[in-house]
C-alpha cells in the first residue's frame, strides 16, 4: 500500500516539526489498513483529530459564529461520497464514507448529514472550537445581523491577510490522503473551511473534482483556496494529466501552473498513479508511507 497525507497549503507552519511527525504518524496509519478507501480514512482521521490542522478540531469559524467541516471521499471506480455544512463533526471524512457506503447519492449536507453520520455511528456532538480559534473569533468583533448584513461584513474580511487575528502560519487549508494498492485507489480531502466564510460557504473540497478525484489512471486531493480551486478543477485535472501519460510529480506540478494561469491563490495537490507525487505554490507539508 502507498499512501501519501498532506496537511494543507498556505503560509509557513508553525512547530513544523510536530505537524510532521502527526503527517507521519497518518501516513503509517493509512498504510496498515487493508484497502486504499479505509486508508485514506484512517490517515485522514488522524488528521482530524490534531488542532495543528485546519480540518476537525482544527477547524475555522464562519460568519455566524458556528464552525461547520466538510469532506469528500472516491475510489478508482468512481464511487464517491461527500459531507458538507456539519456542526459538531470532528471526524468529517467518516460521515462521507457513510454517503458512499449507505446512500446512492454524492453530496448530503448540513443536519441531514450530520443525522445521517450520527445514525452510522459517527460521533456528531464534538466541540471543535479551540483556545486559538476562541482568541481570533473574539477579535473580529463578527456580525450579528441578518444573513446580507454578515455577506457584508465577509467581503472585507474573508481571505484578507489583514483580517482580524490573521495568522498564516495557522490558516492551512485542508488536510488530505491519497493511496495505491494494486490497481486500487483512493483519494479523500477534509476541511475545516476558511476563516471569516459565510455562515454556509462550501468550498472546493466536497466537489467532486475540484478537491477530491480518483479514478482508474490516479487519485488526487487538493489543498488551498477553495473557491479559485472549484473554478479551475484541480483534482480533476492532475489525474487527466496522468491519463495523458504524464508521471505522478509532473502532473502535480502541471496541474498547479495551470491554476497559477487563472489565478494568483495558493494550492497544492497530491497525487497517486504508477507512482506518488505533489506540488505547491504555498508551503505544504506531506508525509509518505511504502508498505
Amino acid at each position: 500500500m502507498d499512501v501519501l497525507v498532506h496537511g494543507g497549503a498556505g503560509g509557513g507552519p508553525d512547530d513544523p516539526e510536530r505537524r510532521q511527525s502527526v503527517l507521519d504518524d497518518a501516513a503509517e496509519r493509512g498504510a496498515a489498513e487493508t484497502d486504499p478507501l479505509s486508508a485514506v480514512e484512517s490517515a485522514v482521521r488522524v488528521l482530524e483529530a490534531d488542532p495543528k490542522f485546519n480540518a476537525g478540531v482544527g477547524s475555522v469559524v464562519q460568519s455566524d459564529g458556528r464552525i461547520r467541516t466538510d469532506a469528500g471521499l472516491m475510489t478508482g471506480d468512481r464511487a464517491a461520497g461527500c459531507a458538507c455544512s456539519m456542526a459538531g463533526v470532528e471526524h468529517a471524512v467518516s460521515a462521507a464514507r457513510v454517503v458512499l457506503e449507505e446512500t446512492p447519492h454524492v453530496l448530503v449536507s448540513g443536519r441531514r448529514a450530520t443525522a445521517l453520520a450520527e445514525d452510522c455511528g459517527v460521533e456528531t456532538d464534538r466541540d471543535l472550537w479551540t483556545e486559538h480559534t476562541r482568541e481570533r473569533w473574539a477579535a473580529a468583533d463578527g456580525p450579528d445581523g441578518s444573513a446580507r448584513e454578515q455577506a457584508e461584513w465577509v467581503r472585507e474580511q474573508f481571505g484578507g491577510a489583514d483580517a482580524a487575528g490573521a495568522d498564516p502560519s495557522r490558516d492551512h487549508d485542508t488536510v488530505g490522503a491519497v493511496a495505491r494498492d494494486g490497481d486500487r485507489l483512493a483519494a479523500a480531502t477534509s476541511t475545516g473551511g476558511r476563516w471569516f466564510a459565510l455562515a454556509g460557504r462550501v468550498g472546493d473540497v466536497p466537489q467532486i473534482g475540484a478537491g477530491v478525484y480518483a479514478d482508474a489512471a490516479g487519485a488526487a486531493s487538493a489543498t488551498g483556496a477553495g473557491e479559485e480551486i472549484a473554478r479551475v478543477g484541480v483534482a480533476r485535472r492532475a489525474v487527466d494529466l496522468l491519463a495523458d501519460g504524464h508521471d505522478a510529480p509532473a502532473a502535480a506540478g502541471l496541474a498547479v501552473d495551470e491554476f497559477e494561469d487563472h489565478t494568483d491563490g495558493n494550492v497544492g495537490v497530491i497525487l497517486v498513479g504508477d507512482e506518488v507525487g505533489s506540488a505547491t505554490n504555498a508551503a505544504m507539508q506531506t508525509a509518505v508511507t511504502r508498505q
